[in-house]
Order: structure tokens, then C-alpha cells, then sequence
């Protein structure tokens, strides 16, 4: 078995070329380093060990390439650089995140807006500054001064970005869900931080059909009282707004567009606040993460010019909502001058290719989607290498699970053979990732290319010993910039470390269960938690969904270990094509293709058919939820899911008795 895996792996999937690599950001901060500091470096790993083992003068050089704006610079850099938490970056500088997003006042193309009805608009960096000047006046008007909430309630869409620039230029703290997200799921939010003022929309378009959002928006306003003001804007003008919400503003009245006063940026700490993300809420009410304004700006800035490679000539898109975290990283890339490429809708609507289509339409230079999307276009048989002109396309970023073996490869076989596939992981608790890209390195088959520069990421065992080519807990060792500052309403910090250093104190335990490769790559197996543990073996479900996705009978699958005998048995749930059913033989193919790829104890003792896979709003599974279901526990949060109702199939399953 391993022999056969080495043979498939034994080249790289893509190798850059001399081209690529010296014309990349990442080789002009090496002649930086080179330049300045006379640090001369042999590959990537020297390059990374001195970034963890010089924070300051790491970070230092970053925020100097990066030309990170400030009306102060820092007195130092780090202060108790030992405390994690409790170390302090860039003290005694003065910033603002908005300042730096809106740095390009030309008349260069800022925003392309798509939605799934087809409309398009465009937004050029001058007009986004002056609707943000609008915007933020109106805010000052409505009483918003730095420290406050402003919420969003809203889909993917430049009033968005608008909303929340402009929240930052004051100093004011944004935060936003998806209006796919159900009226608790919103309560249990935004009921927490307390927003001044929200912002929402009349509907958005999914799947063909158009969405009201105006009940959800009249129960919102109902029940938090914080709420002073109400905007909405009429993205369908299918809902009568002041009909259902008297005390509503429309998004147009609300601008201050005459006599509009100048765009004042607030010039605030490095750690002052900035976003309010939030936990997946699976497990109780959702903890509020804070990010400060220089932590996520720095760290956005290294990944995206660094890790992505982003340039000023990049046009980058993410798929994404407002209610994930990779909605706020995208936003950052205004920050490098770049065009962004925003989308709200299905992205198989109205056919399984329409984001290549506006891949192609758009000539996105960098695109951004999740596991879960390139896995389904395989299964959908989408090949856009023979049927679409992707010639811009230099990166595919993909992240919210592991990308499997199969999806590297149909990458380069079907959708461009020259590109850096960038398999990325990191977390809202973040903000970023601890492993992504480089467009340096190769790729290869099943790997995620590297550590994060600056980021002191291991793999450690059992017994708290760092490995390599072994599994275990994936820790970060020392601070990093953009930690979380706190949790909202934890005031002795107790959520907080208990969330991240309470299997190790002082290092940040991040969740995942990983492995550091030969190739210095990493492979993520899934998350700890849900970690099985057959006979005492520690198995990652992904190991086990890259086997299932495979085969073209199975469209979605979830997997979580059963307490039986005094042990833990494997138990797969499938999702089968139209018209497919699971008969003895079909499961002997599932069996025998795991066990093939894996090790015996992979094996699920049980394979049970199920109509769908709940996930949250995200698209992430929920394997603890489904765990706790089949155990007969009760899931207390249910308003995190995009389909809760797909977890009652899981409910005492005759077959799980014996």
C-alpha cells in the first residue's frame, strides 16, 4: 500500500517555473530581507525557521513590504513575546484597517458584483471611496463612535463592503452573518454584541428562487433592542420594506451623498478591534471572537502578496458568504490594490459550470472556493480545461475541509494543468490560515504546500513531542499578530483559554488532527475532536472521505465513531446518486476501496444510506452533531446548520442496535 502511494506521488503535480518564481511577491521579499538584513536563504524552510525564530524582525519586514499605513509608527514590535496569550505586537503605532483597504483613490475597477440573476455591476476604487465617505458620515450621524457594533444582516454584495469599510474607517466593530441564516442563529449572534446599527437587505436570489428577508429583518429589529437605526437595501424589490418596518431607512436615504464631509480615518492601536466572528455554535451559543484591525490587516496582507501571490494586476474571487470568514479575507485584498470579484447565489445555478463561466466572463486571475465545490464539478463532470479560456487563472484556492487526493488530481487534468493549487487551512478563530500556499514550491498529490510564514506551526504527538510523518495535534508554539484580542462577554478570558490552551498552556492547540510531511508539506485528517478511535488507533475521517468520494455512486458522505462494546465502531452515512441503491454489492465496493487505500481499522463496520448531510451555514459537516444524535444526546444548537432538519434521520436507527 504505501509503496503504491509512493509511486502515484513520486513527481510533483505542478512545478512553478524560473518565470514564476522571480517574478513572484515572495522572491521580492527575500531581496528585501537580502537587501536590508543581508539574510541570504536556501528554500523556503530557512526562510520560514528564521520568520518563527525572529518574530520581530519577520514582522517588522513584512509591514514594511507590505507598506502598511500608519499615522504612528510602533515603539516595538513585541512586547512579552514569551506570554501566549498575552503577547503584545506593534505597541504604540496608530492605524486604521480602512485607511489601508481604500490606499487606491483611481478610477481602477475596485468591485465587480455578480449575482445569481445575472446582474453586474462594477465599483471603482474612487466611487468606493466615496460611498464609504457616505456611508461613514451617515454612521457619525446615527451616533456610531469607535468601539461600537455595526451589524450586517446581508448577502455577498458591494453595499456590504461599503458597510463595513466605513464601520472601520470610525473605529466601530463589524460584524456580519449570512441572510441564509435562521432567525435564532441571528439572535444567538447579534444578540450578544449588541449592535447600534443594523444593516439588511429586502431578499436575496438562491437556487432560482428569490428569498424574503423581511420577517426575519421585523423579528430582528423586535427583539434586540440595541438596534437604533435600521438600513436596508432593495436588492429584489420584490418586499414592500416600510410597509412591514415603518422605522426602516433605505440604504440610498441613509448616505449622506450631499455636502458629504470628508472621510475621516480614525487612527486607532494596532490591537484595537475590528471583527466579530463567530464559533460554528454546533455545541451551544456561538463564542464571539474578536480580531483587532492590525492583526487581521498584517496577516491578510503576508497571506495574500506572499502565500497567493496577489498583485495589483489580480483580479480575485472568492466563493463565499458573509457569514464565513474567507468573505473578510477577500475584503482585505482592496488592501493590496487588487479587483475583487464578489458573487451571491448558488454557485450551481443555473448549471453546474456557472462560476467558470464567470471565471472566464471576469478573467479571474486567482480563484477561491471550498473542497466541497471542486469535488462536486468533478461529480458533475464539469472539464473546464476542454470547454472554457481560464488563460488568467494562475491559483485555485481551496479550504473549509480537506481537499482530497482525487480533487488534486482533477484539477490538473480537467481544469488547468499550469496553476498553483493552494489546499489552505485555518479557522475563524483565526481569522487565516496556519498552512496554505506558495507559489514557489511544487505541488504535490494530497498536500497542502507549507507553514505559514511567521507562524510556528508542529504536529505533535500524544506526549507532546514534536513529529514528523506522524499524525497528531496540530499546535502553534509561539504568538502570532492576529490571535484573537478576546472573547466578547468573557471577561476573565476563561472561554478564551479554554478554547485554545487547555490541552497545552502557552501553545495554541488549534483543533485539527495532522501531519507534517517529507516534502515539509502538511496533510490535515480532519478535526480532533471528531477523530475516530477504533481499538485505540486514532483515524482522521478524512483518510476515510477521500476513499468514498472516489466512487461515482456516492454524492456526500459523513462519518463518526459509535461507542459499542466497550470500544468505538466506524459508522458511514452516505448520500447515493438518483437512482443508485446500496445493495450488499455496492458496500462491498465502498469496503473493499477503504480498505484498499487505508488500513482494516478504516473500515466502517456499518455503511446506512441517508437522503442528506446536515452542514452548517458554512458548508462544513457536522460530525459531532450527527455523533450526538446517534448517541441520543441533544444537539442544543440547531440554528447553526443550513438544513437542521437532515439530523432527525439520524435518530435511533434500527441498524446502529446491533
Amino acid at each position: 500500500m504505501t509503496q503504491q502511494r509512493t509511486q502515484k506521488t513520486a513527481q510533483p503535480l505542478w512545478q512553478p517555473s524560473d518565470q514564476t518564481i522571480n517574478a513572484s511577491n515572495i522572491k521580492g521579499f527575500v531581496k528585501q530581507l537580502e537587501n536590508q538584513l543581508g539574510l541570504v536563504f536556501k528554500g523556503y524552510q530557512q526562510l520560514h525557521q528564521w520568520s518563527v525564530d525572529q518574530p520581530q524582525l519577520f514582522w517588522q519586514q513584512i509591514w514594511q513590504y507590505c507598506e502598511i499605513r500608519s499615522s504612528q509608527q510602533a515603539d516595538q514590535v513585541l512586547v512579552n513575546g514569551e506570554q501566549f496569550p498575552g503577547a503584545k505586537w506593534f505597541s504604540g503605532a496608530r492605524l486604521n484597517y480602512a485607511e489601508n483597504a481604500l490606499r487606491n483613490r483611481s478610477d481602477k475597477t475596485a468591485l465587480i458584483s455578480r449575482l445569481e440573476n445575472g446582474s453586474r455591476k462594477t465599483l471603482s476604487y474612487d466611487e468606493l471611496y466615496q460611498q464609504v465617505a457616505e456611508c461613514a458620515a451617515a454612521l457619525r450621524q446615527s451616533g456610531v463612535v469607535a468601539g461600537d457594533r455595526v451589524a450586517g444582516f446581508m448577502p455577498n454584495i458591494p453595499e456590504t463592503v461599503v458597510a463595513m469599510l466605513a464601520t472601520a474607517s470610525i473605529g466601530a466593530i463589524w460584524s456580519s452573518c449570512s441572510p441564509d441564516f435562521g432567525i435564532n442563529g441571528v439572535m444567538d449572534r447579534f444578540g450578544q454584541i449588541e449592535p447600534k446599527v443594523l444593516f439588511g437587505c429586502d431578499g436575496y436570489f438562491y437556487n432560482g428562487k428569490t428569498i424574503d428577508c423581511m420577517p426575519r429583518m421585523k423579528e430582528i429589529v423586535s427583539n434586540i433592542n440595541s438596534i437604533q437605526q435600521l438600513v436596508i437595501v432593495p436588492l429584489t424589490g420584490n418586499s414592500p420594506v416600510f410597509e412591514q418596518i415603518p422605522t426602516a431607512t433605505l440604504y440610498s436615504d441613509f448616505l449622506i451623498s450631499e455636502n458629504t464631509p470628508p472621510l475621516v480615518f480614525e487612527q486607532l492601536p494596532f490591537d484595537h478591534p475590528l471583527f466579530i466572528m463567530y464559533s460554528s455554535g454546533t455545541t451551544g451559543v456561538p463564542k464571539c471572537i474578536v480580531h483587532s484591525a492590525g492583526g487581521t490587516l498584517i496577516q491578510h496582507l503576508k497571506e495574500q502578496r506572499l502565500h497567493t501571490d496577489l498583485q495589483e494586476e489580480d483580479i480575485l474571487f472568492y466563493f463565499t458568504t458573509c457569514g464565513w470568514m474567507m468573505w473578510n479575507w477577500l475584503v482585505s485584498g482592496l488592501a493590496s490594490e487588487a479587483t475583487l470579484v464578489l458573487y451571491d447565489g448558488s454557485p450551481f445555478h443555473p448549471q453546474p459550470a456557472s462560476l467558470i463561466d464567470m471565471a472566464e466572463q471576469e478573467q479571474v486571475s486567482i480563484f477561491g472556493t471550498s473542497a466541497k465545490y471542486i469535488a462536486a464539478l468533478e461529480k458533475a463532470g464539469v472539464k473546464p480545461s476542454e470547454t472554457h479560456n481560464l488563460k488568467n487563472l494562475k491559483a485555485l484556492l481551496s479550504t473549509g475541509s480537506p481537499l482530497s487526493h482525487e480533487s488534486f488530481r482533477y484539477v490538473y487534468r480537467d481544469i488547468k494543468a499550469d496553476l498553483c493549487l493552494a489546499s489552505i487551512s485555518g479557522g475563524t478563530d483565526i481569522l487565516s490560515c496556519f498552512v496554505l500556499g506558495n507559489p514557489c514550491l511544487p505541488v504535490w498529490e494530497g498536500e497542502i504546500q507549507c507553514r505559514g510564514l511567521g507562524m510556528a506551526v508542529e504536529i505533535w504527538n500524544e506526549k507532546g513531542e514534536p513529529v514528523i510523518e506522524e499524525k497528531g495535534e496540530l499546535v502553534c508554539i509561539k504568538p502570532f499578530p492576529n490571535a484573537p484580542i478576546y472573547f466578547w462577554s468573557d471577561p476573565d478570558n476563561k472561554k478564551y483559554l479554554s478554547a485554545y490552551f487547555e490541552t497545552y498552556p502557552g501553545i495554541w492547540a488549534q483543533g485539527d488532527y495532522g501531519e507534517i510531511t517529507a516534502h515539509n508539506g502538511v496533510i490535515i485528517h480532519g478535526r480532533s475532536d471528531a477523530v475516530l478511535n477504533p481499538g485505540g488507533v486514532r483515524i482522521g475521517t478524512a483518510e476515510i472521505y477521500r476513499q468514498v468520494e472516489k466512487l461515482d455512486e456516492i454524492v456526500d458522505s459523513i462519518c463518526i465513531g459509535q461507542t459499542w462494546d466497550d470500544d468505538v465502531r466506524v459508522i458511514l452515512f452516505i448520500v447515493l446518486r438518483d437512482g443508485i441503491e446500496l445493495t450488499e454489492e455496492l458496500q462491498k465496493k465502498i469496503r473493499t476501496t477503504i480498505r484498499r487505500e487505508t488500513t482494516p481499522r478504516h473500515v466502517p463496520a456499518k455503511i446506512i444510506a441517508v437522503a442528506d448531510i446536515p452542514r452548517t451555514i458554512s458548508g462544513k459537516i457536522v460530525e459531532l452533531a450527527v455523533r450526538k444524535v446517534v448517541h441520543s444526546q441533544a444537539v442544543n444548537n440547531t440554528d447553526a446548520l443550513a438544513n437542521p432538519e437532515a439530523l432527525e434521520q439520524f435518530k435511533n436507527i434500527s441498524e446502529l442496535l446491533y
